[in-house]
C-alpha cells in the first residue's frame, strides 16, 4: 500500500492520520478537511468558544508544523463529492480525482435544520467554527435566546447562555431534557438543574414555526398555540451523517455507513467517527456514535486494520460527557431505552451519584454526576464483563 487518503479532517480523520504514520506507513498520505482550517476540537466550542474564555485558536487538536513533520498532505477547503469504488479513486470539488490504495472515511455529520424559518436572521446551528463565531457574536447583543431541541447540545449551550446573564428558554416535545440519551429519571434531574438557574425549560412542546420582521427572527411559534419572543434562535434537534456524497458509490448505507465489525466499509475502505456505525459484539446491536472519544478510539482502530489487515475487531466500552453550569455527567457503556438508572452510590440529593443502567439482567451503563472517580471504577468492570448490582 502506497497511498492512503483520510477524508474528514476532524478528531477521527486526524487519529487515523497518526496512527497511520506510528504503525509505519511510510507511502503517500492525504488528509482532506471540508474546513479551511487545521483540524480542530469541537467539543469546546459549545462551551469555551461560546462563553468567550477560549479564543478559537485554543481548539485546534495540533499547531500547523506538526503535520509537516508527520509528512502529511494537508487539503483543508475541499469537499469530497462523489467515490469510485472500482477505480479507487475519491472525487472532491473542482473535479479534482484524488487516487488511493486505501481510504479512511471521517465526514461526521451534518445539523438537521427545521423545515421553515432558517433563512432568518437571528436563526443558527452550531457544528463548525464559522457557526459558533456566529453565535458567539449574536449573544454579545444581549438578546432574547430559544433552543430548539433539548440534547446535549441544546441543554450545554443552554447552560452556557444562561451564565453569560441573558434570557434563555428551551423547547422540546420529549417529555424531559436529554431523555434519549439517558431516560426520564435523569433528564428530570437536568431540567431541574436548568429551572434552578434560571432557564425555562419547556418540554412537551412543539415547534410549528418561526417568525420574523424584516428578515430577522422575532419569535417561536409553538404548537400550544403560544408564541416564544426571541431574538436568537439556535436549533439543536440532532445531526445526520455526512453521507449524501456516497449514494451512488456503492459504500453501504444506513444509520450512517454500515462497517463491519472491523471498521471496514468496502474493500480498501474504512470509516471512523460520527459516519461510521459498526456491530457491537460486546452490546448485541449496532452502534453509531457521535461521542469526542469515540472518534479517536475508531480513527485509530480504523486505521491500524487497513494497514495490517484487519487485525482487531472495535468493539469498546463507550465513554462521553457533558460539562453543564458546576455539574459534570460522565457515562461510561450504552443506556438503552427502557433501561431505569439504580443508584449505587451517592444520591441526586446530595449533588454527588452513581446509577448503574440493566437490560437483560445485565449492568450495559454507568454514569456518574459529579462522581468522576467513582464512576470511573465501574467502567473498568463493564470493560470486563458484566456488572452486579452495586458490587464494587
Amino acid at each position: 500500500m502506497k497511498n492512503i487518503v483520510v477524508v474528514g479532517a476532524g478528531a477521527a480523520g486526524l487519529a487515523s492520520a497518526e496512527t497511520l504514520r506510528r504503525e509505519g506507513f511510510t507511502g503517500r498520505l492525504t488528509l482532506v478537511g471540508e474546513e479551511p482550517t487545521l483540524p480542530y476540537d469541537r467539543p469546546p466550542l459549545s462551551k469555551h468558544v461560546l462563553a468567550g474564555t477560549w479564543d478559537f485558536t485554543r481548539t485546534l487538536l495540533r499547531e500547523k508544523d506538526h503535520y509537516a513533520q508527520l509528512d502529511v498532505e494537508l487539503r483543508v477547503g475541499r469537499r469530497a463529492i462523489d467515490l469510485d469504488l472500482p477505480g479507487r479513486t475519491l472525487l472532491l470539488d473542482h473535479d479534482e480525482p484524488l487516487a488511493y490504495d486505501g481510504l479512511v472515511i471521517a465526514t461526521g455529520v451534518t445539523p438537521r435544520r427545521l423545515p421553515f424559518g432558517h433563512e432568518l436572521d437571528g436563526v443558527h446551528v452550531l457544528r463548525g467554527e464559522q457557526d459558533a463565531l456566529r453565535l458567539r457574536a449574536a449573544l454579545t447583543g444581549q438578546p432574547r435566546v430559544v433552543v430548539v431541541g433539548a440534547g446535549f447540545l441544546g441543554m450545554e449551550v443552554a447552560a452556557v447562555v444562561s451564565g453569560l446573564g441573558l434570557d434563555v428558554t428551551v423547547v422540546d416535545p420529549l417529555p424531559t431534557p436529554m431523555v434519549r440519551q439517558f431516560g426520564p429519571a435523569i433528564g428530570a434531574l437536568i431540567a431541574r438543574l436548568h429551572s434552578d438557574h434560571g432557564v425555562q425549560v419547556r418540554t412537551r412542546t412543539g415547534v410549528t414555526d418561526l417568525l420574523g420582521s424584516d428578515g430577522r427572527v422575532t419569535g417561536v411559534q409553538l404548537d400550544d398555540g403560544t408564541v416564544q419572543p426571541a431574538d436568537c434562535v439556535l436549533v439543536a434537534i440532532g445531526a445526520a451523517p455526512e453521507v449524501g456524497w456516497l449514494r451512488s458509490s456503492g459504500v453501504q448505507l444506513g444509520n450512517g455507513i454500515q462497517c463491519d465489525e472491523y471498521c471496514q466499509a468496502a474493500p480498501g475502505v474504512y470509516a471512523a467517527g460520527d459516519v461510521a456505525s459498526w456491530p457491537s459484539p460486546r452490546y448485541g446491536r449496532r452502534l453509531r456514535l457521535e461521542h469526542r472519544m469515540n472518534a479517536t478510539e475508531q480513527g485509530t482502530a480504523a486505521a491500524r486494520n487497513l494497514l495490517h489487515g484487519n487485525v482487531e475487531a472495535f468493539d469498546p466500552v463507550p465513554y462521553f460527557w457533558t460539562d453543564q453550569y458546576d455539574v459534570k455527567i460522565q457515562a461510561h457503556g450504552v443506556f438503552p431505552d427502557g433501561a431505569r438508572p439504580q443508584v449505587v452510590e451517592g444520591s441526586p440529593a446530595s449533588g454527588r451519584f452513581v446509577a448503574l443502567y440493566r437490560e437483560d439482567g445485565r449492568t450495559v451503563g454507568a454514569l456518574g454526576w459529579n462522581s468522576a472517580r467513582q464512576v470511573r471504577e465501574y467502567r473498568n468492570q463493564l470493560a470486563e464483563g458484566p456488572v452486579s448490582g452495586g458490587a464494587k
